[in-house]
């Protein structure tokens, strides 16, 4: 098949692209900068198209010839209204203008109309546009994801690497719930969604095997890091309080939205889909990449590409 992606870039989008390689599928992934796509241009069978995926021309014309596509666009901090709804709005008229009749859209685990966070109603919105679309639709809904190059569990590890020795690390939302789960069976499930008729027209929640709090994730990074820091959870007032200013750093690592996000457990009771294979814990894997064996496996990859 020839695979559209959208967002193919990112963390999750370069672990489709590698399980829709290994199957034989072509990729074609637009950018608005081509050198954002850097870290697929290497891989065989992928296209990086400097293009506006925004642009509803523009996508159409990119969307002709191709037999399906995977939108992975999403943001945790911005205008979640473009970013999810409106941009959503696009692809599916770039496919039903193009004729790609297969769609398959990364949604997130608490997308609810009546969610407490703009960024949940907005994923919903999505959703129900996705739903009405009249094409052959397939929608995930994961909660966070990890694995090597995450942008959560890597955070939170250069943050410890940070605290200077006997200062306690300071933890917002510390009881929050969450049951991540690994990158490489979230791109399982969409690779192999993608010619199951069966899962036409469903949504599937992709869930780890083990829920864990805020609190018990740091630690056990902490544990694989041999860190010995105090952590302290801040008090839900003070989490709130500290959002409101934290939101108008440059990087924005805590909004109030985002406080708004944690108050509702990222959790659920169904079963890991059974087309996507078994699912693995937080434990098979975070060792590989953030303990011991992580950092030989780096050192090792360093050595290679200095042509030791």
């Amino acid at each position: 098949m020839n695979i559209l992606i959208l967002g193919g870039s990112g963390f999750v989008g370069r672990a489709i692209c590698s399980k829709l390689i290994s199957a034989g599928h072509s990729i074609t992934i637009p950018t608005r900068k081509r050198d954002n796509a850097r870290e697929v241009f290497l891989l065989p069978a992928v296209t990086a198209i400097e293009a506006d995926p925004s642009d509803l021309s523009a996508l159409t014309e990119l969307a002709r010839g191709h037999d399906a596509v995977i939108n992975l666009i999403g943001i945790l901090n911005g205008d979640f209204e473009r970013a999810h709804v409106t941009f959503t709005q696009t692809a599916i008229a770039a496919c039903k203008a193009a004729g790609v009749s297969r769609y398959v859209h990364m949604s997130a685990l608490g997308a609810s109309a009546d969610g407490p966070s703009e960024y949940q109603k907005s994923k919903a919105k999505a959703e129900a546009l996705v739903r009405a679309s009249g094409l052959n639709t397939t929608i995930f809904a994961p909660s966070v994801i990890f694995g090597r190059g995450d942008s959560f569990l890597n955070k939170f590890a250069h943050m410890i690497g940070l605290l200077p020795p006997l200062m306690p690390m300071v933890l917002p939302g510390a009881s929050a719930q969450f049951q991540p789960v690994w990158v490489d069976d979230v791109a399982r499930a969409f690779v192999n969604s993608l010619t199951n008729e069966a899962t036409f027209g469903k949504r599937y929640e992709l869930v780890g095997p083990k829920v864990y709090t805020l609190r018990e994730l740091i630690s056990y990074v902490m544990t694989l890091k041999q860190d010995q820091h105090m952590i302290i959870g801040l008090p839900g007032f003070v989490t709130s309080i500290l959002a409101g200013v934290l939101q108008f750093v440059p990087t924005k690592p805590l909004t109030p939205d985002n406080v708004k996000s944690m108050s509702v457990p990222n959790v659920s009771k169904a079963e890991f889909p059974a087309f996507a294979g078994v699912r693995s814990s937080v434990e098979d894997v975070v060792p590989g990449y953030l303990g011991e064996a992580g950092e030989l496996d780096e050192f090792a990859a360093a050595r290679i590409k200095a042509g030791h």
